[in-house]
């Protein structure tokens, strides 16, 4: 069993107040757990209006398919237009 965690950093530079900031993560969250197989959660800067940190997790048997998975993600996490990745790393657990 091999554990793949996605840690990311980004930056929502036109939220303005905290339910701005909620609506573009909650939205992303909900759409790559949606797409994906993957869980996620906020795991820092949960009081900073233009800034979040996320952790992804995905499970598989072999480190092949969650490395394919975690790249996917990180290609998706990338392409979305109303926030600035700052940082992606990878880790195997």
């Amino acid at each position: 069993m091999i554990i793949g965690v996605l840690h990311l950093s980004i930056s929502i530079p036109e939220a303005n107040s905290l339910k701005d900031k909620r609506s573009v993560i909650r939205s992303m969250k909900d759409r790559t757990v949606a797409h994906m197989n993957v869980s996620a959660a906020e795991v820092g800067k949960q009081d900073l209006w233009k800034a979040g940190e996320f952790a992804f997790v995905t499970v598989a048997a072999s480190k092949m398919i969650v490395e394919q998975r975690l790249a996917k993600l990180s290609t998706r996490l990338r392409a979305d237009p109303r926030y600035v990745v700052l940082t992606i790393e990878t880790e195997f657990l």
